[in-house]
């Protein structure tokens, strides 16, 4: 196993916590994927059912609205993405296009399960580091929503209930 990737995934906030042996068993069961920059990982409405670990590159996150791709930020090496769609089985609610050459690690929910079988103290910490890292982007989106607001003229109706 490659030290490199144990630690990419030590650094991540989703993998945090772990044990070496389930961060093993992760490298184990996820698919290297590389895509060409200016290509897509996915699209917004794509069924989802995996996640990526960004080894190398950058992506740009993109939400359609109107037949036009707006980005909503970047990401580079140590991020994920894709995450959303094993929490709420949902379609994928953005698009990721390689800004760069991008190389992954692609982790199915069908492998996640995997981990649960080997180990579900570990299996629920992942699915804990996912919630925090959704809690944490869903804290910035407000922000910047609180911000706009202001900038247009006011937050709105600040009666109390």
């Amino acid at each position: 196993m490659s030290n490199r990737r144990i630690e990419l995934l030590q650094n991540m906030p989703i993998f945090g916590g772990l044990a070496v042996s389930t961060l093993e068993l992760i490298l184990e069961l996820s698919l290297p994927a590389v895509v060409a920059q200016g290509d897509f990982f996915f699209r917004q409405g794509d069924s989802g059912t995996s996640t990526f670990v960004l080894e190398s590159g950058r992506v740009a996150i993109l939400r359609s609205h109107q037949g036009r791709d707006h980005l909503l930020r970047h990401l580079g090496p140590g991020d994920c993405f894709g995450e959303v769609a094993l929490i709420d089985f949902g379609p994928r609610s953005t698009s990721v296009r390689a800004e760069a050459k991008a190389t992954t690690l692609e982790l199915q929910a069908s492998n996640l399960l995997k981990i649960a079988k080997h180990d579900l103290e570990q299996y629920a910490i992942i699915y804990m580091n996912m919630a925090r890292e959704l809690a944490r982007r869903l804290r910035a989106a407000d922000d910047r929503l609180f911000e706009a607001k202001l900038e247009r003229g006011g937050a709105g109706d600040t009666r109390q209930g």
